[in-house]
């Protein structure tokens, strides 16, 4: 599969992803993708989708709660299912562009 993707891996247009893109996204960052993570994935992509906004920590968190709980929405949840800058690979994996504010 051959992706489009800017200088720092996230993909051009986010019209082209799809599970095998996610897939071979997350597979650069050595993550396995599992239900929780695809849970998270689809979230990110619908607030994208709806509001043409890529969420950051916070934001993310907060969508993750309301979504799926207090368990899942957290920081440390986050962090261990997509690393050490959630936001930012949860964006790449999702296909969506770089969150403004992520360092």
């Amino acid at each position: 599969m051959n992706l489009s993707l800017d200088k720092e891996g996230y993909l051009r247009d986010h019209l082209d992803w799809n599970h095998a893109a996610a897939e071979l996204l997350a597979g650069d960052l050595n993550i396995e993708l599992a239900p929780e993570h695809w849970q998270i994935l689809q979230l990110a992509r619908k607030f994208y989708l709806t509001t043409d906004v890529v969420p950051e920590n916070r934001p993310l968190v907060k969508l993750v709660k309301e979504a799926l709980g207090n368990e899942c929405g957290n920081s440390i949840y986050l962090m261990q299912l997509f690393g050490g800058s959630p936001a930012k690979n949860v964006a790449k994996i999702a296909g969506l562009p770089r969150p403004t504010n992520c360092l």
